[in-house]
Formats: C-alpha cells, structure tokens, sequence
C-alpha cells in the first residue's frame, strides 16, 4: 500500500525497500521493478537506511512492536515519517514519539487516512456544527473475518529470516510460524489484537468525532470463543470508554466471523446525538438519519482511502508545517492508547481508573506494568528521546 500510494504522488521517489525477511524483500522488489521499469534498492536493517543523507522520509509499515522505536530512531535521524497505526505498542511508547518529533523538529503523519477523506472531514464537520444534536456516544466496530491459525510448534528459524532484528524490542524468543506473517497480530509480544490492528481506525474516528482524547474510565470483557489455536488475544472483545468530564462515552466492539452488520457498516462508526445518528462506513462513507424515525439526512462518500493521506504527508514535509498534517504523531498516541487501555482491562479483567493527564493508572500499579514493556537491547525506546 505504502509503496503504490507514493508511486502515485508527483515528486517523490522510492529509493529503497528495507525487511529482514529476505523473501518478502525480494517479492517487493520484484513487484516494483515490474511495475514502475527500474530497480529499487533492498536492504535488512533499518539502521543502515537511517544512515543515509540521501533519503529523506521513511514510511514504517513493520509490526506494531517495531513502530514506535523506528519512528523515534529516523526522527533523530533527521528523517520524516509516515508510520502506519497503531503508532505505538503501548502508551508509553506514543508519548516518546511525539517527544522526538518536537524535539527534532521532524513531520510525523500517523496512518490513520480517514482523516485526510473529503466525505469523512464533511461528516465530522456536521458532528461540530449539530446536525445531529448535542453528540454523547459513538460506537467503534470492527467485524472482520479472523480464522483459526492453527498450531505452529518452535523451530529453526529460516536462513533468509534475521530473527533477531524481526524481534527487535521484544524479549529473544524461539522462533515459530504463530509469530510471522500477519500471525503476530494476535499474541502480546509483537501485536494488539484487532482493536489495535484494524480497530485503530475506528478508535482514531471516535476520539475525532466526539472531540476527545484519554478516557478516565475502561472496562472490557471478551474472549476466545471459535478456535483452539494460536491466538492469545481476544477473538471477541467489548471495550466501553467513559469520559465524565465531557459527558461522553465510547463503545467498541471487536466480532472475528459471522455476523450481521449495524446501521449498514462491519467496519466503522456510530455517532450518536440528541437529534439523530451518523454511520461512518470504512474509509470513506458517511450517512446521518434524523428523528425518531431516522429520516434520511446528509450523506457523502467516494474518494481513493489512501492517497490523499500520503498527499497531506508529503505536503507538510516540503513545506515544514507540522500543524497542516491530518493524522499528526498526537493521533499515533491517542488513538493507539485508546485501544493499549482497552486491551489492559480485558488482560486484567477489571475497571480501570485512568488519570489523562498524568498517564498513569489511579493508585494501580498492577495496572500501571501494562503502560510500558521490557525492552530488548540495544532495541529500546529510552526514556530521553
């Protein structure tokens, strides 16, 4: 996605493709030689690619472990960076991003590319102005189909996999097929489950749409309850956000097979008003309905889901205005830690009173443990960015 939305971009080049999978690098590279007619150069280690004078962006599109600590290492580097969601893979992990963002005065766009949808920006626009009345609650969901991966047991890791730069921040472990290839998604160590995979989107439109941010209290109750496989994380999860200051509230919910839909949409939002409701389908689409009887209302959709996102990126980077960026790094901690809370009341099967202002859990150090992870040297995310 990364490299076709760029390739559609005047003026920017890709230059060079980085994986520490070598067979995955070489499929890249040979699908872009076949499409755009000219070499890319490949390469595993990301260090080295930040070395270079002569790039100046990078785009991270590695596994949620990983997103954090590239980003903060190309910032220092003196590089922009587009990374994809969620930005983090715990809390502490976003505040450290848009702590090396200021501080090396970097453009840092998070890849939440609703955002950046004219039909998206026109429906959070009637949500600012009360087309729907006063907005109390909107509702994330994410309905998509997960099947079983099955059992995969330890073994060798293979020649054209660097298993330890794969690793990266997290603690050394045996390698396994239940780890690779979007399989990481779904245990602790590397991923977040789906409410931080696909759901980062949907996160990212609540806080958005209802105009918050942290939320002070969380509850989450869900499950495994399809398959006997590898999974760890939740195939099914209900997460509700409270906000008592606002007088707002956040329902998520998490469905991984056969279901039916709500208000039209499997992956999107609900808004909720005094005066009637708005559905946000995928990427692009939005519908309001008025009144008790849901009279038809304003509604828009259409539009490339990815480009335009790219676009407002490469925009800011030319121009150095940080404060024209659609998804600044503030949604990659925002909208990411959102679903870090949600995924830390399921594991510990409680309410959660959390302090937004201090990022920190209230007079919980059980809870507090989750916020931040046992790094891996020299993969770390330090504490001075």
């Amino acid at each position: 996605t990364h490299i076709n939305a760029i390739g559609e971009i005047e003026g920017a080049d890709v230059v060079l493709l980085c994986d520490p999978d070598e067979q995955v690098l070489a499929k890249r590279a040979a699908e872009f030689e076949k499409k755009y007619g000219r070499k890319v150069e490949t390469e595993t280690d990301m260090r080295k690619v930040f070395d270079r004078d002569d790039i100046d962006v990078v785009t991270v599109a590695t596994p949620n472990h990983w997103h954090s600590l590239a980003t903060i290492w190309a910032c220092q580097a003196g590089k922009d960076v587009y990374v994809e969601k969620p930005g983090s893979h715990n809390l502490f992990e976003g505040r450290k991003m848009i702590e090396a963002a200021k501080k090396y005065k970097r453009i840092v766009q998070h890849g939440v590319q609703l955002r950046s949808q004219p039909a998206i920006q026109e429906g959070v626009e009637h949500l600012r102005k009360g087309t729907i009345g006063d907005v109390y609650m909107a509702r994330g969901l994410v309905f998509r189909w997960r099947p079983s991966i099955g059992h995969k047991p330890d073994e060798k890791a293979p020649a054209y996999l660097d298993w330890n730069l794969w690793q990266g921040p997290a603690q050394e472990t045996n390698f396994s097929q239940r780890y690779v290839h979007y399989n990481w998604h779904w245990t602790w160590d590397y991923g977040n489950g789906d409410v931080g995979n696909q759901g980062v989107h949907e996160t990212d439109m609540c806080l958005w749409g209802l105009d918050v941010k942290l939320p002070s209290q969380i509850t989450a109750m869900g499950g495994k309850f399809l398959w006997d496989d590898d999974k760890v994380t939740p195939e099914v999860l209900s997460t509700n956000y409270f906000y008592p200051e606002e007088n707002k509230m956040i329902q998520f919910e998490v469905r991984p097979w056969i279901t039916n839909e709500e208000g039209g949409a499997s992956v999107g939002n609900i808004f909720y008003g005094s005066e009637g409701y708005m559905v946000v389908k995928g990427y692009n689409s939005y519908e309001i309905f008025l009144g008790r009887k849901g009279e038809p209302g304003p509604k828009n959709s259409g539009g490339d889901p990815v480009v335009p996102h790219f676009t407002n990126f490469l925009n800011a980077v030319r121009s150095r205005k940080a404060e024209t960026l659609n998804g600044p790094v503030e949604t990659a901690h925002t909208s990411s830690g959102i679903a870090h809370l949600g995924n830390i009341a399921f594991r510990l099967g409680r309410q959660l009173n959390f302090d937004p202002k201090t990022e920190q859990f209230v007079n919980d150090a059980e809870a507090d443990q989750y916020l931040t992870r046992e790094y891996r040297e020299p993969f770390v995310v330090p504490n001075e960015v």
